[in-house]
């Protein structure tokens, strides 16, 4: 067992590092307070994928409530959401773009969807949610509007 800490330890650590800064006279290396030792950073990318799995998450629940007794039939196949994040000083911007089936409330769905991502978002990755930007791809009709249709 080695006498040296974890490098994770709050406690100075008896001898220098080797290849370190060096030592303030004590013996021991000058270390910075925990708190601005430095930070977890997530890029846009990771962000915007996590927005994306959010939005599935959030149209599953809604798919959910259409098919329970008395909610109507479920929704046709949709395609999968797509996401774009901007990740500036700890808060990031988010825009998802998805299918929804038809017919449906628009504007109450999308807000529903927009406060979902957000939360998860939020949860997941401890970052201020600055804006949520849902857009309509399409609108996909469940089967009895299909065939319903004239050819």
């Amino acid at each position: 067992m080695s006498d040296r800490p974890s490098p994770l330890s709050d406690q100075p650590s008896p001898r220098p590092f080797p290849g370190g800064r060096g030592d303030s006279g004590t013996g021991t290396p000058s270390l910075p307070a925990p708190a601005l030792r430095g930070a977890t950073l997530i890029p846009g990318t990771v962000v915007a994928r996590i927005a994306a799995r959010a939005a599935r998450e959030a149209l599953r629940l809604q798919r959910e409530a259409l098919s329970h007794p008395g909610g109507g039939e479920p929704p046709a196949r949709l395609g999968g959401p797509r996401s774009t994040a901007t990740v500036h000083d700890g808060s990031a911007c988010l825009g998802i773009s998805l299918d929804l089936p038809y017919p449906i409330d628009i504007a109450r769905t999308c807000g529903e969807i927009r406060h979902y991502i957000a939360e998860r978002v939020d949860q997941l990755t401890g970052m201020r949610i600055d804006d949520v930007t849902v857009s309509v791809r399409r609108l996909v009709p469940g089967e009895s509007l299909r065939r319903g249709r004239v050819q």
